[in-house]
């Protein structure tokens, strides 16, 4: 199984464990190519059996704005999902000369394909009225602090991607009417499959997007779900234990088979591979499934192993790669 060609289903995004397994076989594949945190909150009732009900929405609003240190007079709006947010806020906000920082996420290009793509360090520069980026930055974990935010929001609109920032406040607890930050959910909380986000911003923009998104803008299990997780302080300094074990874990493993950590975050590390794809798919041939970068060929992000025989795998295989 050689060759570029078999790389490029897995440039698009994480988790396509059958897409994997399709081309290079295999049983009992360990995903490391999300940046999801290997352990779930624990799921109960779910809101199944009944509609979601406008008050139940607006309490898990504000749930999520409590959590997220959200400041009066800001607006928070229920989506399912942050990418699909992404796609409605370009159509009310699409920007005469927009820009989209670069490497990052392709959602972010997707949703403004007439962005200019700019690097991180070129913030500030070109005049563009509005400007897209995410902090952490995916794939290399870099933040925007308050004051270059403020930079940036005197220049125009500032769209701050903050999927991976969770559980610290960010930028969500800033107060402009020109900055609209995006929270991811199922990240932080391990339930992608719940499909769940929120947008922040000024009252007015927020209800623009509620009129998109209609009377059911999220599950009834979302609803359930997340209003739960939100309040459950408990599990969350937990949860911050877990992920900062488990870093600490894939850390000592990178850093035994001699490979380089360019970037991290919480819930993921990029690591410096000359030759990156030989790596992915040697990985890929034991059933370890990482993120290669399309437009970083020489780096791929490896999220947290979930226990320690995920752990065990993963070092067994990079000392076989190195040997």
């Amino acid at each position: 199984m050689s060759g570029a060609r078999n790389l490029a289903p897995f440039y698009v995004h994480g988790g396509r464990v059958a897409e994997a397994r399709a081309v290079f076989g295999g049983e009992n594949w360990i995903d490391l190519s999300t940046g999801i945190a290997p352990h779930a909150y624990p799921v109960g009732e779910t809101g199944l059996a009944r509609l979601p009900e406008s008050g139940a929405v607006a309490a898990l609003e504000a749930a999520a704005g409590r959590a997220f240190g959200v400041p009066a007079g800001r607006a928070v709006v229920a989506v399912p999902g942050t990418d699909l947010a992404m796609r409605l806020l370009a159509l009310l906000m699409p920007g005469e000369r927009p820009a989209v920082v670069v490497p990052g996420y392709g959602g972010h290009r997707a949703a403004w394909p007439a962005a200019v793509p700019i690097a991180w360090e070129a913030l500030g520069q070109g005049g563009h009225d509005l400007t897209i980026l995410a902090s952490p930055a995916n794939p290399d974990g870099r933040r925007l602090d308050p004051v270059s935010a403020r930079d940036l929001l005197a220049r125009g609109m500032l769209v701050v991607d903050e999927a991976y920032a969770d559980p610290a406040p960010g930028l969500a607890a800033m107060d402009d009417a020109r900055l609209v930050v995006l929270r991811s959910f199922g990240k932080f909380y391990g339930l992608p499959g719940v499909r769940l986000g929120f947008v922040i911003a000024a009252p007015a923009l927020a209800d623009a997007l509620r009129a998109l998104l209609g009377d059911w803008p999220v599950s009834g299990p979302a609803v359930t779900i997340g209003t739960q997780a939100y309040g459950d302080t408990a599990w969350q300094v937990e949860q911050v234990r877990r992920i900062g074990d488990a870093a600490v874990a894939l850390d000592a493993v990178l850093d035994a088979a001699g490979f380089a950590v360019s970037g991290r975050a919480g819930l993921f590390r990029l690591v410096a591979v000359p030759g990156a794809g030989r790596l992915f798919r040697h990985l890929a041939e034991r059933a370890i499934l990482v993120r290669p970068l399309a437009d970083q060929p020489d780096r791929l992000r490896i999220g947290l192993p979930g226990d320690a025989a995920a752990v065990w795998r993963l070092a067994d295989a990079l000392q076989e790669f190195k040997r």
